[in-house]
């Protein structure tokens, strides 16, 4: 699979903005992340690793943070949101809120960078 662009082109509209905006608050959170691939998905990626991927399901989006530990972080901001061990689920037309998408990108943010070593 391509880029996210790529793969945000092959959604209808709806889909596409619903997606954009996530990665929109993630890149927010962390400015220097980059497109690339994570675990075969379009992914949002930092310090060359993983950092967050949405991708549209049947009946929902899947925001995937490539930690189980990320959403243990974010479970104060995740009240009444779908989830399990590695993924979030939201549905259309109920985003997930701004501030646990921040917590999400934070938590693995901050995991990578402990895998790394310190930002430079």
């Amino acid at each position: 699979m391509g880029t996210i662009d790529d793969y945000l082109a092959t959604l209808d509209a709806d889909d596409a903005a619903a997606i954009t905006r996530v990665y929109d608050l993630a890149r927010a959170e962390e400015p220097s992340a980059e497109q690339g691939i994570g675990y075969g998905m379009p992914a949002l990626t930092y310090r060359g690793k993983a950092l967050l991927s949405v991708m549209r399901a049947k009946a929902h989006f899947g925001v995937y943070p490539f930690s189980p530990a990320a959403i243990v972080r974010a479970l104060p901001l995740l009240g009444g949101v779908d989830r399990a061990k590695g993924t979030v689920r939201f549905r259309p037309g109920q985003p997930l809120p701004d501030a646990a998408v921040r917590a999400l990108v934070a938590a693995r943010r901050d995991q990578i960078d402990d895998q790394v070593g310190s930002r430079h």
